[in-house]
């Protein structure tokens, strides 16, 4: 698998194609809600370790179906410095099969299931780990050594 040709919104809500991130190599973080504690302790961990993925040559972006104005606020007010993006349409998370039904109970509602995916800078995966439920937080030593 390669990375989709889909499009993605930003913190300003304009188009991101998931393509335009081939050419580095990629860590691509799939999270189901902006301002819930896993995924705060998630992507705050990418975050303080963002120096050393800086250092290997790796960019990190985050996804969820949260809407660009939550995942602004979100990314403030835990000064979150790396690409996040709104796959509002759940377009992306079907792609890669990370749909998951029921967060927190809310039944119908669909979010990302928690899953860390890595492409080489030809777009190609060459990592995948999808977590057994959304409370599950990735190895990150794991996802390091897999770089």
């Amino acid at each position: 698998m390669n990375i989709p040709d889909v499009i993605l919104y930003d913190l300003d809500r304009k188009p991101v194609n998931l393509k335009t991130f081939e050419g580095k190599k990629t860590v691509i973080a799939f999270f189901p809600g902006a301002f819930t504690g896993g995924c705060t302790e998630e992507l705050c961990s990418f975050q303080s370790d963002l120096q050393q993925f800086n250092d290997l040559n790796v960019q990190i972006v985050g996804i969820s179906v949260d809407s660009p104005f939550a995942l602004s606020g979100w990314a403030q007010a835990n000064d979150i410095s790396f690409a996040l993006l709104s796959d509002y349409k759940k377009e992306c998370i079907k792609l890669f099969d990370v749909e998951f039904e029921g967060l927190a109970g809310l039944e119908g509602y669909i979010s990302s299931n928690r899953a860390v995916f890595i492409a080489d800078s030809s777009g190609e995966i060459t990592y995948k780990w999808i977590a057994e439920n959304p409370g599950v937080l990735p190895d990150f030593d794991v996802i390091k050594s897999n770089l």
